[in-house]
């Protein structure tokens, strides 16, 4: 009985370790997870929000990452949108995402839908339920406009490129060849990102994913257990100060003159006023112009009658 007992106590000990070994991993690039298992080589993690399973030696895609902070926000009674909200005019929302992770291509509220890019963007107008989106279009090309803080040290600008392609390499997992341009105007940086779906394999990170990381770096936000971004030139810290996001998509989006935005519609409304405004004072000025001419010319004739009797 003894030795079955040993026997016993060892596979116990054995399971309990295995289950320590399997469980102690961490997510490295994506802190939005829960309930991982593996180790450091072969981590995967539960998404929070969605309970997707995600693999921690990528990147996770924006819209897991979106519900995720939707999920955090609610749970933390927080309704408003941060002050930084995505780049898009609709802010922060609640993703619908395919098991696969990327957007559904056809995004709703309760109340109102909308048709989206494979970056989560919103690209049609919003209609009410019955509306159908016959395709995820795919955001080929993201212009990222950054800009850093006042430093004491001028900066290289080839250096500068040299370094921000191998950190986006490096840390957003993102091959240098889909880094077509990048610009530097002091204190603007400009990072353009192309890449079609004949050339995306399914080892590449998508472009929409690694924007979302690098926003996420430039306002503190980081999802990377690793820590901040960090870009040093010439030994000294480069800090970013803001962060723009443009979507080039395959397809033009469908939007109409409701997507003008209030500042806009305003000018045109006193544009509209102020030549309605002109045409009125004209009308008015060439009555009373009128009327003078009139009484000047009878004036006159009563004055040759009085001379001329």
């Amino acid at each position: 009985m003894e030795p079955l007992r040993g026997a016993a106590l060892l596979l116990l000990v054995a399971a309990v370790c295995w289950a320590q070994q399997e469980q102690g991993c961490t997510c490295a690039k994506n802190k939005r997870t829960t309930s991982c298992i593996g180790n450091a080589t072969d981590c995967w993690c539960t998404s929070v929000g969605s309970q997707a399973p995600v693999r921690c030696d990528t990147l996770t895609s924006k819209c897991l990452l979106m519900k995720a902070e939707m999920a955090g926000l609610k749970k933390s009674g927080r309704r408003e949108k941060p002050k930084y909200a995505y780049v898009d005019n609709d802010g922060i929302y609640d993703p619908d995402c395919e098991n696969s992770g990327i957007f559904k291509a056809r995004q709703c509220n309760g109340t109102s839908c909308w048709c989206v890019n494979t970056a989560g963007a919103r690209r049609t107008e919003k209609s009410d339920t019955d509306l159908q989106c016959s395709e995820l279009v795919r955001t080929s090309w993201i212009i990222i406009e950054t800009k850093h803080s006042e430093r004491s040290t001028a900066v290289d600008a080839s250096r500068l490129k040299e370094i921000i392609k191998n950190e986006f390499k490096e840390r957003y997992l993102l091959d240098p060849k889909y880094i077509t341009d990048l610009v530097y105007e002091n204190p603007y940086i400009t990072i353009e990102l192309k890449q079609n779906v004949s050339q995306k394999s399914t080892q590449d990170v998508d472009i929409a994913d690694v924007a979302y990381y690098f926003e996420k770096d430039v306002k503190g936000d980081s999802l990377i257990q690793s820590g901040t971004l960090q870009i040093n030139i010439s030994e000294v810290p480069l800090k970013f100060d803001q962060v723009l996001i443009y979507y080039v998509d395959e397809k033009p989006p469908e939007f109409s003159m409701k997507r003008l935005t209030a500042g806009v519609i305003a000018v045109i409304v006193v544009v509209i006023l102020a030549i309605v405004a002109g045409i009125i004072v004209l009308v008015i000025t060439r009555r009373r112009r009128g009327k003078y001419e009139k009484a000047e010319a009878k004036e006159m004739n009563e004055m040759q009658r009085e001379l001329n009797p």
